[in-house]
C-alpha cells in the first residue's frame, strides 16, 4: 500500500487533478493487449522531466512500484502493475520537437504515436521505416522499450537500429542522456542500445533521436495465394535467394486469411491455404523489375494466384487487413496466447507444419501469421480461458513450441519482449550465468527495485 504521506506528495509534485485513483483509471491503465489486468494504487500523468525524477525520488523513499506505460499495446505484459504500485502514464510526453532534414534525424517525446511521426517525417520527404502492426496506436517510446520489430525489418531492421540517443530518468530520480545525435559516436558503454529493448525495468524513456532516411521513391504491393503454408514459406526463401530483399514479406494461413477474408478485398481462391503480402520499394524502374521477378517465383513455385495492388486505397486496405489479423483471430475463440517465435528461414517451413501438428495434438486452434521474411512467426494458441483443460493444454503447447524452436537455432520472442508472459520460459535460452548478470544490470540500475518490478526475471 501507498502511505497518505505519498499520496500527498504525488499531488504537490502533479497537481491533485493529475493523480487519479478512479475506477475506471486503474481499470484502463491497469491492462494492455494480453487483456491480463492487474490493478494499481493509482496513474499520474507527469508532463516534465523533472516530475517524473521526482515521482522516482519519491517512490525511491517509500519504496513502492512505478510502472511506465505508453500506450498499453504490448503483448507480453510489460507495462503491467502486478506488484500494485504507481502507474506512469506517459499521454502528455506527445510532442515531435525537431525535424532535422540536413542531418536525417528527429528528437521526439516518447509518448508519440509511431504513424503520427511517420506521417510527418513523410510530408518532407523523409522516412522513418519501423512499422508495428500497431503504429496506429503504439508510441515510440513503447517501441524502443520493447524494441519492436514490424512489418519492414526484412529490409530495414526493427526499432534499436534507428535509435541514436535517449533522455532518460533513471529509477533512482538522476536525468542523463545516452548516444549521440550524429552519425557515429563510440564514447563510452553504449547505454542507448542496453536500454533499448530493456522493457522500461532500467529508465524512464522521454526524449528519443531517431534516425531517418530518404523516402523511397516507389512502392509495389503484391499478394500471392498458395496451395499450402510450407510452398507458401519456400516462396519465401525463394525470393531471398534471387538477391531480392522486399521491404516487407508477411505470411498468413488459412485461418488467419478466412478472419480478414471481408477486409482484403480481393477475390481468394477456393484451395488457397495460405498468402503472402509483399511489397518491393526503390526508384521506379527497380521496383518494376523486382515485381516481375518476383511475380515469376512465386509463379514457379506454385501460386494460385498473384495480383498487384494498383493504387494507394487498394494497397492501404491490403495493408489494414494484414495489421487486423491479431483483433480478428478471436473469432475463432474467445481468449488466446500470442507467441512471437523467431527461427532461420530455411527452417520456416518445418515450423508451420510443426504448428498444425501441435494444432492437431492439443484440439486448439492455432492461426499462424507474421514476418516471414525474418523468420518471425506470430502462432496464435486459441482457446476458451474459463476450461480449465484447454488452459493446461495450451501451456504444454507453448512449452513445446518453444523447445522446438530453440531446437532449429531460434529464439522465443522477436519483438513483443518477455514481460511477465514469458518470463517462466526465459532459462530455455538464457543460461544462468547470463541471467544472473542481467540481474546485476538491473541492480546497477535500480538498487530498490522500484521501476517495472516482476518483468523478465520470474
Amino acid at each position: 500500500m501507498i502511505s497518505k504521506r505519498a499520496f500527498r506528495e504525488l499531488s504537490r509534485i502533479l497537481g491533485p487533478e493529475r493523480v487519479r485513483t478512479d475506477k475506471h483509471a486503474l481499470e484502463h491503465y491497469g491492462t494492455d493487449a494480453t487483456k491480463l489486468t492487474y490493478t494499481p494504487d493509482a496513474v499520474v500523468f507527469p508532463g516534465h522531466i523533472q516530475e517524473i525524477a521526482d515521482i522516482l525520488l519519491l517512490a525511491n523513499q517509500e519504496r513502492f512500484p512505478i510502472v511506465p506505460r505508453g500506450a498499453g499495446s504490448g503483448k507480453s505484459g510489460g507495462a503491467l502493475p502486478v506488484q500494485g504500485g504507481i502507474v506512469l502514464a506517459m499521454d502528455r510526453f506527445d510532442h515531435i520537437l525537431e525535424i532535422d532534414e540536413s542531418n536525417l534525424v528527429a528528437k521526439v517525446e516518447s509518448g508519440v504515436i509511431t504513424a503520427r511521426l511517420q506521417e510527418a517525417v513523410e510530408k518532407v520527404g523523409l522516412f522513418y521505416p519501423p512499422d508495428p502492426a500497431s503504429i496506429h496506436i503504439s508510441t515510440i517510446g513503447g517501441n524502443v522499450a520493447q524494441c519492436a520489430g514490424g512489418l519492414r525489418a526484412v529490409k530495414y531492421g526493427v526499432t534499436r537500429d534507428y535509435v541514436l540517443g535517449l533522455t532518460v530518468v533513471l529509477p533512482t530520480g538522476k536525468i542523463i542522456k545516452t548516444g549521440v545525435q550524429t552519425a557515429k559516436g563510440v564514447v563510452g558503454y553504449d547505454l542507448t542500445r542496453l536500454i533499448t529493448g530493456s522493457e522500461g525495468t532500467l529508465a524512464v524513456i522521454v526524449e528519443i533521436i531517431l534516425r531517418l532516411i530518404p523516402k523511397p521513391a516507389s512502392t509495389k504491393t503484391m499478394i500471392a495465394f498458395f496451395k499450402n503454408p510450407s510452398s507458401t514459406v519456400q516462396a519465401v526463401s525463394e525470393i531471398i535467394r534471387s538477391k531480392i530483399v522486399p521491404t516487407a514479406l508477411e505470411f498468413m494461413d488459412r485461418a488467419c486469411i478466412e478472419c480478414v477474408r471481408d477486409e482484403i478485398g480481393l477475390p481468394i481462391p477456393d484451395r488457397a491455404g495460405a498468402l503472402l503480402l509483399i511489397e518491393l520499394d526503390g526508384d521506379q524502374t527497380l521496383t518494376r523489375r523486382q515485381s516481375k521477378t518476383v511475380h515469376q517465383i512465386c509463379t514457379n513455385m506454385g501460386a494460385l494466384d498473384v495480383q498487384s495492388a494498383s493504387g494507394s486505397k487498394k494497397r492501404d486496405k491490403l495493408w489494414e487487413a494484414r495489421r487486423n489479423v491479431s483483433p480478428a483471430v478471436y473469432r475463432l475463440r474467445p481468449d488466446k496466447v500470442s507467441e512471437d517465435v523467431v527461427v532461420p528461414r530455411n527452417r520456416m517451413a518445418d515450423l508451420v507444419s510443426f504448428i498444425s501438428t501441435l494444432s492437431e495434438k492439443y484440439g486448439l486452434p492455432m492461426p499462424a501469421y507474421g514476418h516471414a521474411g525474418d523468420g518471425n512467426i506470430h502462432v496464435n494458441m486459441m482457446l476458451d480461458k474459463r476450461n480449465p483443460e484447454e488452459l493446461k493444454k495450451a501451456d504444454r503447447a507453448v512449452r513445446e513450441l518453444f523447445q522446438k524452436v530453440l531446437e532449429m537455432k531460434g529464439t522465443l520472442s522477436g519483438e513483443h519482449g518477455i514481460g511477465i508472459t514469458k518470463a517462466p520460459y526465459l532459462g530455455m535460452e538464457i543460461s544462468h550465468q547470463a541471467r544472473e548478470l542481467m540481474i546485476r544490470v538491473k541492480k546497477a540500475f535500480d538498487p530498490n527495485g522500484i521501476l517495472n518490478p516482476g518483468k523478465i526475471f520470474s
